[in-house]
């Protein structure tokens, strides 16, 4: 694992400290192209090189970049790269996978010997037209809409950072939409608050958010990513993501807005689950 910053950002000196005293036992480098959880995007190309310097191939999940970035595979120096349809409005269930043609993979499915040897087996033809009509359409207005949702996304942390003056946006500001973040990303932290509680309470007057966090057996986990990025277990419970899309509007937000202070007021009143005492009730073998 390759440490980060508290951005989220790959850190490319120890990248590369550990691409020099290491390459021999390493067969690839993966590295995703902007993170799902924190918006965070990473120096994909410069990662690329660099460790194409110790011959070390480099895979990369565009998912959450391909359509809201402007993703150019020929010019990444990657090896491969994942894509799929569902984020950009396309069916559900067709990616791609783009291989260098310098690359040599070997097969998940034999037979025929379809796509290029790899994939053997009759293609789904209409989710393939699918697929590349929603990537046609995203691409025409691709740098108009990543404008739109980049003014909205500034507009509510304003606003919420207005409202809320404790909250704390995580991942990179990229106020000038130079490609730091995606978009339509926002992901914030509210302290003394379970990520749940307020999720739920913004449901309840309609508003979708996402913890982003992981549950086992229902118990709230702290997430991964932002421990990587230096929060600790107890902070990275209190966090809440907002993700804008293409029928995301100024109204929309304003919803948001609206709601948001009395949903955060009412989790955080509920506190902390993992702070409450563990409640005995003897003879009944019974614990909160």
């Amino acid at each position: 694992w390759l440490a980060v910053d508290e951005d989220g950002v790959v850190d490319l000196q120890a990248a590369e400290k550990l691409f020099e005293e290491q390459h021999e036992q390493i067969a690839l480098a993966t590295l995703m192209w902007a993170n799902n959880e924190v918006g965070t995007v990473q120096p994909i190309r410069e990662f690329a090189a660099l460790a194409g310097k110790y011959g070390v191939p480099v895979h990369s999940d565009a998912v959450q970049a391909f359509g809201a970035l402007a993703v150019d595979f020929g010019s990444s120096n990657l090896a491969t790269m994942a894509i799929s349809a569902h984020k950009i409005g396309g069916p559900v269930g067709i990616g791609g996978l783009l291989v260098r043609r310098d690359i040599v993979l070997t097969p998940v499915q034999h037979g025929g010997g379809h796509e290029r040897k790899l994939r053997s087996g009759t293609l789904n033809a209409a989710h393939a037209a699918g697929f590349a009509a929603a990537a046609t359409a995203v691409r025409s207005g691709l740098r108009q809409e990543a404008a739109r949702l980049s003014e909205l996304r500034e507009y509510a942390i304003e606003k919420i950072t207005g409202l809320i003056p404790e909250a704390v946006l995580n991942g990179p500001r990229d106020q000038g939409n130079e490609g730091q973040r995606l978009p339509g990303n926002l992901h914030f932290t509210f302290p003394e608050c379970e990520g749940d509680s307020l999720l739920f309470g913004l449901d309840m007057v309609g508003i979708a958010s996402s913890t982003g966090s992981a549950c086992t057996a229902g118990v709230p986990q702290p997430s991964h990513v932002l421990l990587a990025m230096g929060r600790d277990a107890r902070t990275s419970r209190s966090v809440q993501r907002f993700t804008l899309g293409h029928t995301s509007t100024r109204a929309d937000v304003d919803a948001l807005l609206e709601a948001l202070p009395q949903a955060y007021a009412q989790a955080k009143k509920a506190g902390m689950a993992a702070d409450e005492s563990s409640i005995h009730t003897a003879g009944t073998g019974f614990t909160r």
